[in-house]
């Protein structure tokens, strides 16, 4: 690890625990929430400080508007200031990846957020104010770590290719605004210069399923991109157990700049049907179409998502989670669609060990993105430019007392990859990737 990565590290380590410390007088949220919007906690533990509906409401979103089972026990601090409720939320791990064959690499560097939102009432309704902030772009050097078969975005003017970029800094800066209908209803607003559209599930930095998971779903950029998206104005009205959303946004993928905001037109759609059945399961499924989102393509992306989502709480306060997501982006110049598959679980066993799984298969089509000379000579020889690639993760992670008033733990995580055959000679006939990692995480009080 480099000295700066070190100091970067130590940093957010310290950084995170300060609303720990702060918090330690106040009470702990825990995310409750019935199969509608409209029903309160569920939790005797809960104290949401008098917060309305619409406030509970808010509270409950784990990325832009997106909601998970209520039944996940999110790890959210809640203190107060004045009239106004704060929650916190962050996490961060410091990781080793270790990528095998030709186009592998190996790298030290810290995957983090950290989030900070504030709600308060407003008439019959409620205001949140909300910024989720990374240092990723000082933790992981050289603009990507070492990702085997993962695609997207850019980096020093070169598309990414078998790597993964860093978040921006501010990952989403939002204001929202939600007022209750009726008795079962709840109309939301929500604008961001930097935050989430209504496009896809849950992002896989927050998910419940992936939380023990350090690198990023190979399906990201089929799934989930839209996580950090600019311009974005989203309505929402929810009724019973149905939620339906609609967005407007900046289709652009974020530049090589990740200190900045990228500011301009909204030039892409998107809208998501989610349904909460009972308060362990969610489901979802949305559309969108993406103004040429990536820097190198000039293809606009039609996108369709689906997923379905399970949450099942343990007596000793953790929770086995549970995710089932499909996507497809169909390229509008290329006129061709893929696919991309991820099912992924994270369960406790006792109080202190994780064990996480998760499958990926999907139809690589940028593989050879800065040769297109070996692009050509590779579609001229098999007669086709997208792939099959089939990941298959476990690891185990393990509670650890290592800061005080952090959720800390240590962890190691194993892929092996089953390929097209058009791929071995480029990437070696059974690749894989190691990725060993600390992990911290604020915790609610005891």
């Amino acid at each position: 690890m480099s000295g700066s990565t070190f100091l970067i590290s130590t940093f957010l380590v310290a950084a995170l625990g300060i609303p720990a410390v702060a918090q330690q007088e106040d009470q702990h949220a825990q995310h409750p929430q019935e199969g509608h919007a409209m029903e309160g906690p569920d939790h005797e533990s809960m104290d949401h400080s008098g917060l309305n509906p619409a406030g509970r409401f808010l509270m409950l979103q784990s990325s832009g508007t997106a909601l998970q089972p209520a039944a996940w026990p999110m790890p959210m601090l809640m203190n107060k200031a004045g009239g106004w409720n704060l929650l916190w939320m962050g996490q961060a791990f410091v990781v080793a990846t270790q990528q095998s064959g030709p186009r592998g690499g190996d790298k030290v560097y810290s995957a983090n957020w950290g989030m900070l939102g504030a709600v308060h009432t407003l008439g019959r309704g409620s205001i949140m104010l909300r910024s989720m902030v990374s240092l990723d772009p000082l933790t992981v050097t050289d603009r990507q770590y070492p990702l085997l078969f993962q695609t997207g975005e850019s980096a020093f003017g070169r598309p990414i290719v078998d790597g993964q970029h860093p978040h921006e800094l501010l990952m989403e800066l939002s204001v929202q605004y939600a007022r209750p209908i009726g008795e079962r209803g709840m109309f939301n607003v929500y604008y961001a210069p930097a935050g989430d559209a209504a496009l896809g599930p849950v992002a896989f930095p927050h998910r419940a399923s992936a939380m023990e998971l350090p690198q990023a779903t190979l399906a990201h950029h089929w799934q989930d991109s839209t996580h950090i998206a600019n311009n974005v104005l989203t309505a929402g009205v929810s009724w019973d157990k149905v939620r339906l959303e609609a967005s407007g946004f900046r289709g652009k993928e974020p530049n090589e700049n990740r200190w900045n905001i990228d500011m301009a037109a909204m030039d892409s759609w998107s809208s998501r049907l989610s349904v909460f059945p009972t308060k362990n399961w969610m489901a979802q499924v949305s559309g969108g179409r993406l103004k040429r989102p990536e820097e190198f393509h000039p293809d606009d992306v039609d996108r369709i998502t689906a997923s379905i989502h399970h949450i099942r709480p343990r007596t000793n306060g953790n929770y086995w989670a549970t995710s089932l997501i499909w996507a497809r982006n169909y390229k509008t110049v290329e006129q061709q669609a893929t696919n991309a598959i991820v099912a992924e679980s994270v369960v406790p066993v006792g109080r202190k060990n994780f064990v996480t799984g998760r499958f990926e298969w999907s139809q690589r089509d940028e593989l050879f993105e800065n040769d297109h000379r070996l692009a050509h000579e590779v579609e001229e020889r098999t007669g086709k430019n997208a792939f099959n690639v089939s990941a298959f993760t476990a690891g185990y992670t393990r509670d650890v007392e290592l800061v005080k008033n952090l959720q800390s733990g240590v962890g190691l995580n194993v892929s092996a990859y089953a390929i097209d055959s058009a791929l071995k000679p480029y990437y070696g006939s059974r690749p894989w990737g190691v990725n060993v990692f600390i992990r911290f995480r604020l915790k609610p009080g005891e």
